[in-house]
């Protein structure tokens, strides 16, 4: 049998490097690919921490589980229009992505550019999807008062986009205070430090009493939740972007219908539709996400990326971190 490294969950805020984990068996229609880069990302760090329904010890955790942005060179192929050798932003068919080698199907493959001169980057392309897809249903952006809650890769994300597609005003809202002058960076009109200010007023003061007319919920944490539900106008609209971590949580619901809130939510593999929409996007500099591809550290520093993506307070600058085989 051949074998591959990769990593592998064990307990709670646990991690393990494998370098004997089964390398996967590509069938037709599938290629196999050699991964050079591996990116965390925020949906992984309910699993990590245990938290929530996460927490189920039934739920199997394979080596590879939920890694899921990768960047490669295929190796082996059975899918015609897809050769060996073609570097390419690749989703794992099997979410098994924190490996060596991942098995993937031409619809998780987006083609890219031979000789880019950092080929890291583009691992920005795959969260670049997920809100090119969310932001299929946002409704009109253009000249409305925007907020975003969370400022971690995803919520800089859309605070880029939203300015892109001709927002007024974006108000960027983060706890984690050095993430706000990237937000700043890339795009935000004004700032509000969660940590220290009282939010719903802040948003107040700066929308001259209107709040905002679209608010993102970036984050997937109740509290988060529950703050993004009081910042839209009345009749405003609520994008539940965040991958919430429990089941069933308190959310403040008569507010949410006193003020007849419209919600929209967002989740799920069908991003991989926009994988080379949002590849193109980048090497035709349409967006400027490439900066926040750090840091990019070694794969045998996986226990202590993991530590750092949990606990952001404590890595300033770091956003999305990105393994290197």
């Amino acid at each position: 049998m051949k074998t591959m490294r990769a990593i592998e969950f064990i307990g709670p805020s646990q991690v393990r490097l494998r370098d004997d984990a089964p390398r996967p068996e590509i069938s037709d229609g599938e290629v196999l690919v050699h991964c050079r880069y591996v990116a965390l990302c925020g949906t992984n760090m309910g699993p990590y921490l245990y938290d929530g329904r996460w927490a189920d010890p039934k739920i199997a955790r394979p080596p590879g589980w939920l890694g899921h942005e990768n960047i490669g060179f295929i190796v082996e192929s059975r899918a015609p229009q897809w050769p060996v050798g073609t570097p390419v932003l690749a989703h794992p068919d099997d979410y098994n992505g924190f490996a060596e080698y991942i098995r993937s199907k031409p619809a998780g493959l987006a083609r890219l550019p031979e000789n880019l001169p950092d080929l890291a980057e583009m691992i920005v392309a795959q969260p670049l999807a997920t809100v090119l897809r969310a932001m299929v249903r946002t409704g009109p952006v253009i000249q409305q008062r925007c907020a975003v809650v969370g400022q971690g890769p995803m919520g800089l994300i859309f605070t880029h986009l939203l300015g892109r597609m001709g927002a007024r005003q974006i108000i960027a809202i983060d706890q984690v205070p050095w993430r706000l002058k990237w937000a700043m960076r890339f795009g935000a009109s004004d700032v509000i430090d969660a940590s220290s200010e009282d939010v719903p007023a802040a948003v107040r003061r700066l929308t001259q009493g209107e709040m905002v007319d679209f608010c993102v919920e970036a984050v997937g944490r109740p509290d988060a939740l529950s703050l993004a539900a009081r910042l839209p106008r009345r009749q405003g609209r609520l994008y539940v972007f965040g991958v919430p971590h429990h089941d069933e949580q308190p959310f403040p619901w008569f507010h949410t219908v006193a003020n007849e809130t419209e919600i929209i939510t967002s989740m799920g593999p069908e991003c991989m539709e926009y994988f080379q929409t949002a590849v193109d996007m980048i090497v035709r500099k349409s967006v400027d996400l490439g900066a926040m591809v750090t840091p990019r550290m070694p794969w045998d520093k996986a226990v202590e990326a993991f530590q750092m993506y949990a606990h952001p307070e404590t890595a300033e600058g770091s956003l999305k971190l990105t393994l290197v085989l």
